[in-house]
């Protein structure tokens, strides 16, 4: 299929002119190195920037470089990215980490191909870390990217469709400047984050804030009122239910997790032993005693949700307070047992679990 590239080939001057008003300021723009820069665009996949700030500082304080990230324990590297989630990102760092240590004697790839080739990095990324960190004239299309893109030109195609992003990378390679290839496409980012956003109008001409897009000129959404079904995305499937009784089990101020196994949903990482219905505390209190546990009290914690992409946990939480030492259960059923401390300090546990680790703090 044929496409009048014309309006992209008139967007540069006028993109780059806003950006050098408007250019967001972010930590890893200050110093863009191509660790810098692949960190935080790791961090940024499903993630938002105000949330990555703190956790970008946090992890470069302990993880300064490639050669240390290469080097750094699992349950470490867990710790530092506990909370961001989608925690395969960080698994993959660390592949990627070994990888150039091994194969590019500790020295990040400049080249799109290598890039390219290192897990976890896909073409957005390997464009970002190439055009931004190194100066190659390479697109680089997110999510943002798309949205601008598509309102430029019109396009009533399926957001979500891979065919889609590979035809907008070809149509906005050739008027990548030379000279800037990095700054091209943060710019096209910041317009897509902070005017030409995804929910709620855009602000096609200068709001109160004083946002304004310099391309509503030759944008076809804008000229044709179109913006509301641009983009297109197909509905999703809805998400699985799944009810969950979370079971905290405590004994001499020592509180019990469990480590999930190594595939699948939060693989790896540790979590409070859970059942998966909704039980009463009659029905909790007759499922223990088949442990043979001496019990206490049992304490309601209250319900909590966590969504994941395509699961949403309803989760009914219990604090289980023991007579007698566990240890048939850390045998059995490979558990531990920390204090407070210790799940604060050393044990990655996901977001799914923070409304009840909050209440073992209080």
């Amino acid at each position: 299929m044929t496409h009048n590239n014309y309006p992209f080939e008139r967007m540069t001057a006028p993109l780059l002119s806003w950006y050098e008003e408007n250019a967001r300021t972010l930590p890893w723009r200050s110093d863009p190195t191509p660790y810098h820069v692949w960190l935080s665009e790791i961090m940024l996949q499903q993630t938002r920037v105000e949330a990555v700030k703190e956790y970008y500082h946090r992890f470069l304080a302990s993880v300064p470089d490639i050669a240390t990230l290469a080097c750094v324990p699992e349950e470490r590297l867990m710790k530092l990215w506990e909370g961001l989630g989608y925690y395969n990102r960080a698994r993959n760092l660390k592949k990627a980490a070994g990888i150039i240590m091994e194969q590019h004697d500790g020295i990040f790839p400049s080249d799109y191909d290598s890039i390219l080739s290192l897990p976890g990095i896909g073409s957005y990324t390997a464009g970002a870390i190439s055009s931004i960190a190194f100066s190659n004239p390479v697109p680089a299309v997110d999510g943002n990217v798309l949205r601008v893109t598509m309102r430029l030109s019109g396009s009533d195609a399926d957001i979500s469709s891979p065919r889609l992003k590979k035809e907008m990378e070809k149509r906005l390679k050739p008027v990548i400047p030379k000279e800037c290839p990095g700054k091209f496409n943060q710019a096209i980012m910041d317009l897509g984050a902070t005017t030409c956003v995804p929910n709620g109008a855009p602000a096609c001409v200068r709001s109160e804030s004083g946002a304004y897009c310099p391309l509503s000129s030759m944008c076809e959404a804008y000229n044709k009122n179109l913006w509301s079904s641009i983009p297109y995305k197909s509905p999703k499937k809805p998400r699985k239910i799944q009810d969950r009784t979370i079971v905290i089990l405590e004994y001499e101020n020592r509180y019990s997790i469990i480590k999930r196994p190594e595939k699948g949903l939060l693989a790896g990482l540790w979590e409070f032993p859970s059942i998966d219905c909704h039980l009463s505390p009659d029905e909790l209190d007759k499922r223990l005693e088949q442990e043979a546990l001496s019990i206490e009290s049992i304490q309601l914690l209250g319900d909590a949700k966590h969504i994941f992409s395509h699961i949403e946990w309803h989760m009914l939480g219990y604090l289980v307070h023991l007579k007698n030492n566990p240890d048939c259960l850390t045998s059995v059923h490979d558990m531990t047992f920390a204090t407070r401390k210790e799940l604060s300090e050393l044990y990655a546990l996901p977001n799914a679990f923070s409304f009840y680790q909050k209440q073992l703090n209080e």
